[in-house]
Parts: C-alpha cells; sequence; structure tokens
C-alpha cells in the first residue's frame, strides 16, 4: 500500500500531497467508491456542499474502521451560503451530513465576486478555526486579488487555494503568490479530465518510466509541491492514481511537461462565475 508523502500548512497542519476526490461522484456511488479509495491508501478525501454526496462520504468514513485521527477531510461552502452567518448554518449542514465533529480543512468554494460576500465569509471561517471545528481553513478558485482582499481585511492567511491546475493551465503567477504568502496550492482537475493523456510529450515520458500517461501527471504535481486530488470512480484507476511515489521525473521530465502550458481552463473563470 502506498505511503503519501504529507504537507505542512502555515497553521501546522499536516495535509496528505495526494487525496481522492469525489466531484461528479453519484450519491449512490459514494460510499462504495470512497471504501475503495481509502482500502488502496487514500487517507484524504475532498467533497463540498455542491456535489451532494457528504452523505455517501460520511458512511464510508464511518464504516472504513479508520481511526478519526489518520483520515483528512475536506468539504467546501457553495456560493448560495456566503455570508457570515448562512456559511456558519451551511458548515453545521456539512457537518452533520458528514456524521463528524470537526473538518480537518473548509474551504470557500467560489468568491463569486459579484456577490461581494467573500469577506464576511472568510471572518465565519476565521470562527470555525477560532472553535476548532475546523482544522484549517481556506479558499478554492481565488484569484490574487480576491486573496489580497483576505490578506488586507482579515487576520488568517488562508491554509490553501485549491484551484483549477494542469499541465495545460500551470498558473505560474498564481501559484508564486500562494509560495509568497504560505499559501498551499492543491489542484484540481489535475488531469484536464483527461485531455493531456494522449499529448506526445506525456506519453514519451510515460513510456521512459513503465507508468501510465495519468501517473506522469501527477508525478509532475507531486514534484512541484502541489497537494492534488484525482477524481475516478473505477477501483482500477483508484489504485492506479495513488501508486505514483515508487519512481521520480528527471528536470528533463519536468522542462518537457512544463512546455505544454497553454493558459486553457477547462472550468469556469473565477472572476466571472457567480
Amino acid at each position: 500500500m502506498a505511503s503519501v508523502p504529507h504537507i505542512v500548512l502555515n497553521n501546522g497542519v499536516r495535509i496528505p500531497q495526494l487525496g481522492f476526490g469525489v466531484f461528479q461522484v453519484a450519491p449512490d456511488r459514494t460510499t462504495d467508491t470512497v471504501l475503495a479509495a481509502l482500502e488502496a491508501g487514500y487517507r484524504s478525501v475532498d467533497t463540498a456542499a455542491a456535489y451532494g454526496n457528504e452523505e455517501g462520504v460520511g458512511r464510508a468514513l464511518a464504516g472504513s474502521g479508520l481511526p478519526r485521527e489518520e483520515l483528512f477531510v475536506t468539504t467546501k461552502l457553495w456560493n448560495d451560503a456566503q455570508g457570515y452567518d448562512s456559511a456558519l448554518a451551511a458548515f453545521d449542514t456539512s457537518l452533520r451530513k458528514l456524521g463528524l465533529d470537526h473538518v480537518d480543512l473548509y474551504l470557500v468554494h467560489w468568491p463569486t465576486p459579484a456577490r461581494d460576500r467573500y469577506v464576511d465569509t472568510w471572518r465565519a471561517l476565521e470562527t470555525l478555526l477560532a472553535d476548532g471545528r475546523a482544522r484549517a481553513i481556506g479558499v478554492s478558485n481565488f484569484q490574487t486579488p480576491h486573496l489580497q482582499r483576505i490578506l488586507d481585511e482579515t487576520s488568517v492567511v488562508p491554509a490553501v487555494n485549491q484551484i483549477e491546475l494542469h499541465p495545460a493551465f500551470q498558473q505560474a503567477e498564481l501559484r508564486d503568490f500562494h509560495a509568497q504568502h504560505d499559501i498551499a496550492t492543491e489542484a484540481w482537475s489535475p488531469l484536464a479530465q483527461g485531455a493531456l493523456l494522449q499529448d506526445e510529450a506525456i506519453v514519451e515520458v510515460a513510456a521512459r518510466h513503465e507508468k501510465t500517461p495519468a501517473q506522469i501527471v501527477l508525478r509532475w504535481h507531486l514534484q512541484l509541491g502541489n497537494v492534488v486530488i484525482p477524481k475516478s470512480a473505477t477501483p482500477a484507476r483508484i489504485r492506479e492514481n495513488i501508486d505514483v511515489f515508487d519512481f521520480a521525473l528527471s528536470e528533463s521530465d519536468m522542462a518537457a511537461i512544463s512546455t505544454l502550458d497553454q493558459g486553457r481552463r477547462t472550468g469556469p473563470d473565477p472572476d466571472t462565475f457567480n
């Protein structure tokens, strides 16, 4: 079973560098899918209120037999619950669905700048952190101006910014901002929904290492220092995605993949998604 390394967040909390995402996993399949991931060695599970499958995640965690302290659970606040009081209420709902008394990481899912509520929302997350109900707090899909406003107007630096990130959309400037402020970069859609797996450069690196293209891209993320949360509902793929700790990419491998950046999103633009 793979031993996943950890990254230490800016408040001292340790997060597994590779976790399991459940975006678009159907609620009726979530429990079995998460149990398969836990059996494969994953100890970090990333869900969200908007995914509609927090209850299935909770059932898997309860049924796994694993001690709570070995698990790292992330969920996210959806856009319609932004605001101080509504964020606290939404957190209570998520916690109840998960069947937990705390989460390890709670994220603001999108900045939704037109709503202009993310600063008040962040203050609610600061309260949850102070109360110990969230061990770490962070954001998702925040651009540099959104992060800067959090830094300027509140007292807690986000521990994580979870963003779309893959070889075709490498977000170097945003990752540099994260590094300057000790914010961990977490990658969603790390494989660009499979769009990159036929790319010639990645296929060539995979052949040299006798690994799959997906494993090469995940290894690229890990060596950049990203936290990464691949998602799959297929047991063989779930196992494949965590089998990335017995090899390393060379500098030339990393350089070849770095040339693939096209500035191309597969998901919404955070500046306009409201």
